[in-house]
């Protein structure tokens, strides 16, 4: 290999690894982490976000998550609220924009009945496998 050839693959490899560190980081959306100089208005923002799902992390409520996502969506909630829309308003502008995956309780609806009636039917089931092992027992001085 010449002297060339090694030089470029040492530059590339500087550049490669020096390429995140130079990446631009695009700035916090206007109320991501601001709070609404109305303490009421801010109660109620901070209500809302606490019960709607970060979409990137999916474990975190927005209030929680620190992706860049839940900021913006902060943001969104921040500044509908302070418009005047009552968080309901903003918690169904949200499920229509980004589905009901966005909240913590979705709505009951023909998608999500499997999810409000999954727990019902693992009861029952439970239910119906333990008392057959009960009746399967023999009990003790019972002629086998």
């Amino acid at each position: 290999m010449t002297a060339a050839v090694r030089l470029w693959q040492w530059l590339a490899l500087a550049l490669a690894l020096a390429a995140p560190a130079t990446a631009q980081t695009r700035p916090a959306a206007d109320y991501a982490n601001v709070q609404l100089r109305d303490p009421a208005k801010e109660a109620e923002a901070a209500a809302l976000m606490a019960t709607l799902r970060c979409l990137v992390c999916q474990g975190q409520s927005i209030a929680d998550s620190d992706a860049d996502m839940a900021g913006d969506m902060r943001s969104l909630v921040r500044q509908r609220v302070a418009a005047g829309e009552s968080p309901a308003e903003v918690r169904d502008w949200l499920i229509a924009r980004y589905g009901d995956y966005v909240t913590y309780d979705p709505p009951l609806s023909a998608v999500t009945l499997p999810l409000w009636l999954a727990p019902l039917v693992l009861v029952a089931i439970g239910a119906w496998i333990a008392g057959a092992s009960f009746r399967r027992r023999k009990r003790p001085g019972d002629p086998s």
